[in-house]
């Protein structure tokens, strides 16, 4: 089996769970839409997804448990992050081409060029230099100017210090307090996009502050950007060593079909059919859907490197509530099609139409801290509920590791997360039958 531990660890589960199924690599890679070929090369090591979209597909056709679906997951993640290492390493150690020289040098004494170049043009001879120092002079020279400005530079630097430590400005203790974004992905991808370190350009904002809706751009720079792994300090200073942990969210995951309904402002003739999960973004974003009655996100939180982070706890900020929209609702289960699903660990519920919503862990589970690290991701499960209010929202995520601590905030692509309670409104299923959407059977 090619590849390291953890893609082995990784096709050794999936493999586990295809036996246990009892379907043909046909059968299996006909209802997941690939080659039978690639299905083979998952479940032999030979290569691993790029997404995890295909591999959650692959796991609910074979009946995973919840807990195997968080397994698998988990190890989808090592993997992944164990290829873009192999691939960092491949392009670090191939060669570099180096272009070859358009002439060659003659041997001292001589005017012959070396074999297979071509000889300098009569016309155009090549001056001797007259003072063959002067290059090295000029470097000296080059030297000493750049050395004397660093050092003035450092000077300067030290001058304007001074004044802000006698003030006693900063006084921010042993902790150094860090803020950053996360800009959630939403179409189950391994992470975010890296990005360059950006500086906190204010302090964090009131999350209940009115403004905040009119320009959730703003609060999310606030905190230093939409990056997922940025660094800097609270009081605005210079920016200091990446985030040790990375957040991909999922706004747009389904605990199971029958239970994501989405609010759209179209009559049911003019709405498409329902989309797949891996789909939801792009169906969501093409129609301006909202999450109706409740969203499910999923948060995969993983650190950058070998040191524990510890995830203290997760804070809910809401940035404007009101009214519920008054549009049509759309179930993306089939009507006569049963759906299945569980309850997987460290799920969390919030209540939207609450005063001050807080992330509760589910019945029986025991909710933050955790621990991560590279080769130790979590999940977390979010069921934002809200029946009697149209809520934008956004969570922050506190952390420490040894002498640091900051907060993460969680968004919809730098965008709060948008969910709005659907009583009282028309509410649709699609049929396959009629290929159409049709009033769902409760209403």
């Amino acid at each position: 089996m090619a590849g390291p531990e953890e893609t082995a660890d990784f096709a050794a589960l999936i493999r586990e769970l295809k036996d246990r199924s009892g379907l043909s690599y046909g059968v299996l890679a006909k209802r997941l839409h690939m080659s039978t070929s690639t299905l083979h090369r998952y479940c032999n090591g030979d290569a691993v997804p790029t997404e995890y979209a295909p591999v959650e597909r692959f796991a609910r056709l074979c009946k995973a448990t919840p807990d195997e679906l968080v397994e698998a997951h988990r190890r989808w993640i090592l993997a992944d992050g164990a290829r873009q290492r192999e691939r960092k390493a491949a392009a670090a150690g191939a060669p570099t081409a180096t272009a070859p020289a358009a002439t060659a040098t003659p041997a001292p004494g001589t005017n012959t060029p070396a074999p297979g170049t071509n000889p300098p043009e009569p016309s155009q001879p090549t001056a001797p230099d007259p003072d063959p120092g002067n290059n090295t002079r000029t470097r000296t020279r080059r030297r000493t100017t750049l050395l004397t400005a660093a050092a003035v530079a450092v000077v300067l630097a030290a001058t304007a210090l001074v004044p802000r430590l006698l003030s006693g400005d900063d006084n921010n203790g042993d902790r150094k307090q860090e803020a950053g974004s996360v800009t959630s992905t939403g179409n189950g991808s391994s992470g975010p996009s890296p990005s360059s370190k950006s500086k906190a350009t204010s302090s964090p904002s009131t999350s209940t502050s009115p403004s905040d809706s009119a320009s959730p751009s703003r609060s999310a720079t606030a905190k230093t950007g939409t990056s997922a792994t940025p660094g800097g300090k609270a009081d605005g200073g210079a920016a200091t060593a990446a985030v040790p942990l990375t957040v991909t969210s999922r706004p747009y995951a389904w605990e199971s079909p029958c239970s994501q309904t989405y609010l759209v402002d179209e009559d049911a003739a003019k709405v498409p059919p329902p989309p797949t999960e891996q789909d939801a973004p792009s169906w969501v974003s093409a129609l301006g859907a909202v999450s109706a009655d409740s969203q499910y996100l999923e948060l995969t939180v993983q650190g950058t490197g070998q040191e524990t982070v510890v995830l203290q706890s997760l804070n809910v900020r809401v940035v404007q509530s009101g009214a519920p929209l008054a549009w049509n609702a759309y179930t993306m289960g089939y009507v006569g099609v049963g759906c299945g699903g569980g309850v997987p660990t460290h799920s969390f519920d919030v209540g939207l139409d609450a005063t001050r919503p807080v992330a509760t862990p589910k019945s029986g589970q025991t909710g933050l801290p955790y621990k991560v690290s590279e080769s130790d991701p979590e999940v977390l499960y979010i069921t934002a509920g809200a029946a009697s209010h149209d809520v934008r929202w956004y969570m922050e995520l506190a952390w420490t590791s040894g002498t640091r601590h900051g907060v993460l905030r969680i968004d919809d692509q730098g965008k709060p997360f948008h969910t709005s309670g659907m009583s009282g409104r028309p509410r649709y299923g699609y049929s396959l039958d009629d290929s159409e959407w049709v009033p769902h059977q409760d209403d």
